[in-house]
Order: structure tokens, then sequence, then C-alpha cells
């Protein structure tokens, strides 16, 4: 099979927002009226950000899934996007369970494939990712402002649990594993969340390389510090483990890690893909409509404080010593692909 039946037959697509999609030198996309552009691009390397042996379908919704969760940080609706696909070989039993995954979660979002290329190569996925959001409305990393609430949505440190578990690090009951497995290699992008945002959080990212490293960005482009209470943090993987749990049936995630394991996961731990924000205490029933609207849960985490640098409060209020989960240093970090 050549390149351009490769093409055809697994990613051609109408595109019917689109004025021009595949099939051509460009695609052409048509912002609407009183609306900007925004823009993401993420790759997918086999063997850096994903295990060679990965099930097909869910690296399909990943690579997308990763991309929207970009879009829905800023609070964008998405539009469209393309692939740049490298493959050693074309194995068709290996690229239909693919573009079913990519293409379930684009269709469940609205997100027209439009273009891309393909080669041959060590097994590489890039997509860039289109997305529309009203002039002035996106949401930034350069607005916390000290007094600001810290939210995080959903749960955190459930995929550094798989991640642990899967590199051998971590024991995990066979059912357990599965359960974890599923929030590392199929996030879901909060795209209902960030667009209910707009105009209520005054600062946002999502938590793609750990909590600590991306509400670092906010820290650093809006020129802010913050206090986090790691009580609270730790309480997000509090949610039930799967019902067949060796440890009972209702023992959260948490109770298979130490206090310090934990804190890791949930604050350094990365493959999240949840969204970290801040907003001003006047918002806090607003941010709970938007919780509710979206059917995202949203926890209260931390202040942002005038003072630059970030403070760590202790299981019992006091401020926490910062130990780094990789060097010997005094400070957690979040993932760096060239730390």
């Amino acid at each position: 099979m050549g390149e351009f039946e490769l093409i055809e037959r697994f990613f051609t697509r109408p595109t019917p927002r689109a004025v021009l999609g595949v099939g051509d030198d460009c695609a052409l996309l048509q912002a609407a009226p009183g609306m900007q552009l925004a823009i993401s691009t993420d790759m997918l390397v086999a063997g850096r950000h994903f295990f060679n042996d990965v099930d097909p379908h869910t690296l399909g919704h990943k690579a997308l899934a990763v991309n929207l969760s970009d879009l829905a940080a800023c609070g964008a609706r998405p539009l469209a996007f393309t692939l740049a696909l490298a493959l050693p070989d074309v194995d068709t039993a290996w690229l239909e369970p693919f573009a079913q995954g990519l293409l379930a979660l684009a269709d469940l979002h609205g997100c027209e494939l439009i273009g891309g290329d393909t080669t041959r190569g060590p097994l590489n996925i890039c997509i860039t990712v289109f997305g529309e959001v009203p002039a002035g409305q996106a949401l930034l990393r350069n607005g916390a402002r000290a007094g600001d609430d810290i939210y995080v949505s959903g749960t955190l440190g459930v995929a550094a649990m798989a991640l642990a578990a899967l590199q051998g690090t971590l024991q995990l009951p066979e059912a357990l594993l599965r359960q974890v497995r599923v929030r590392l290699e199929q996030p879901t992008p909060r795209i209902a969340l960030g667009l209910a945002l707009r105009g209520i959080a005054s600062a946002a990212a999502d938590v793609s390389d750990g909590l600590l490293g991306d509400l670092g960005h906010i820290l650093e482009r809006s020129g802010v510090g913050a206090t986090l209470d790691t009580k609270t943090a730790i309480n997000l993987l509090a949610a039930p483990a799967h019902p067949t749990s060796a440890n009972g049936p209702n023992d959260p995630f948490a109770s298979w890690l130490s206090e310090s394991a934990a804190l890791r996961c949930v604050l350094a731990g990365g493959d999240d893909y949840e969204l970290v924000f801040t907003a001003p205490p006047a918002q806090r029933a607003a941010v709970q409509a938007a919780s509710a609207a979206s059917h995202t849960p949203v926890t209260r985490i931390g202040q942002i404080d005038a003072q630059k640098g970030l403070r760590l409060l202790g299981t019992d209020g006091l401020p926490l010593a910062n130990t780094n989960t990789n060097t010997n240093t005094n400070t957690f970090t979040g993932f760096d692909h060239f730390a």
C-alpha cells in the first residue's frame, strides 16, 4: 500500500466545517467573525511517550486527546486538526484501530481531520489542532493575581501510578492496573470545563508534565507565587479504587502508596491532562456552576500569593520541606524532556 492509498483508506473524511480538507497542498479554515484561532502542536514518540506494545486504538485516542487538552486549557472549542505520521511500515492491522481511536475522539468533539503527512520512519505521531475562541476571551497563563484561588479538575496522580506499575517500581493487582492504565493511555480532555470557565478563570494550563511544573508556568508568566495544601492535593488520589482491589472494595488509590509516594504522583506525576486554573474568591460560586455544567469535578487546593515562589503546607498544616522527586535538591519538579 502506498502513501496516498494509506491516507485515502484510513484518514480521508468529509470536512463540513473546513473550507477545504485532505487532498490539496493546503487545507483552508475560515475563522468565524469575532473569533480567534487557537493552535497547538504535540508530538508522541515511540519509546518516549508510549510503550511500543500499546494498544493502537488507545494510542490514537491519546494522540488527539493531549492536543485537545491544550485547547481546553485555553477555553477554545475544537475545529480541526492535522496528522503527521511516521511509520516503520504499512501495517493495516495496526492502522485500522489507530484510526478508529483517533477519529472516534475527533467525532466526539466535532474536530475534523483536514490534512497532514505520512512517511516511513520510527513510529512518531505529530498532531496540530485548531480551535476557536471569542476575541479577548482566551484563558491564558499570565492572568493569575494575588488572592486568587487555585483549582484542579478531576483527580491527579493516577496516570503516574500506572506508569510506575508498568515500569516495575510499583506493584498493583492486575484489575487495579487495568483501571489506572486507562487514565494513562486514554485521558479525557476537559473541553467542556474549559469553555465553561471563560470569563471566570483568571489563568489556566493543562496538567501534562505534573501539577507543580504546569502551575509553575502560570506563576512565572503571572509574576506571582502560591501556597498549596498538600493534604487536599493527596485527597485528589482518594477516589475509590477497583472494587476487587486487595485492600478492600472502597479503598482509595492513595492507599496503595506511602504519603511521600502519593505526593510525588500528585505533585510531580505527568499525563493527567486535567486543568489547573486560578479564579478570584468572588468567583467561587461561578466556578462550582461551571463544574456542574461541564460534569467535571474541581477542587480548590491553594491560593496565589504576591510573594514569588511555591510554598507547600503538609498534612498537618505546617510548611513542608519540599523534596525533589528526581534529585536531592529542595524542590519537586515536573517532567522535562531535556532535564
